[in-house]
């Protein structure tokens, strides 16, 4: 027989929940990557104006893993989308475009393809400079 103390199971309950509320974690979880400039996919559009300066794109292939190679049941199941990849590209995207004085990206695309033999990606988006907002005199 396991014995709560004089405060019982209710204040057992309420002393671990308390606990677990003020747990942080040591390493700040994140759930999007923070990027050198903004970045807008296909169907999004800045808030603000801007100037178009060139188009950027960025193209990797990597060879199949002798895992993917292999089809289950008549499937090549193993292939697809990477997340961790996607992220990269675009990681070097948006470096690219800091290099060259960009503030954003915008019609950002995405593209994979599969062979034989890789997996390919590739990454597009048009590199922009924000324009200064003007003054407004009475």
């Amino acid at each position: 027989m396991i014995k709560l103390g004089r405060y019982g199971l209710t204040g057992t309950i309420f002393l671990v929940v308390s606990l677990v509320g003020c747990f942080r974690p040591a390493i700040p979880i994140s759930m999007s990557p923070n990027y050198p400039v903004d970045v807008f996919y296909e169907n999004q559009q800045p808030d603000r104006p801007f100037t178009e300066m060139e188009w950027l794109e960025y193209k990797e292939e990597v060879p199949l893993t002798q895992q993917q190679q292999e089809p289950i049941k008549g499937r090549m199941v193993k292939r697809g989308n990477n997340i961790e990849q996607k992220e990269l590209l675009l990681a070097r995207l948006t470096m690219q475009a800091k290099k060259l004085g960009a503030d954003a990206l915008i019609a950002v695309r995405y593209q994979y393809y599969s062979s034989a033999t890789v997996n390919g990606y590739s990454m597009r988006g048009m590199a922009v400079k924000y324009q200064k907002e003007r003054e407004v005199r009475p």
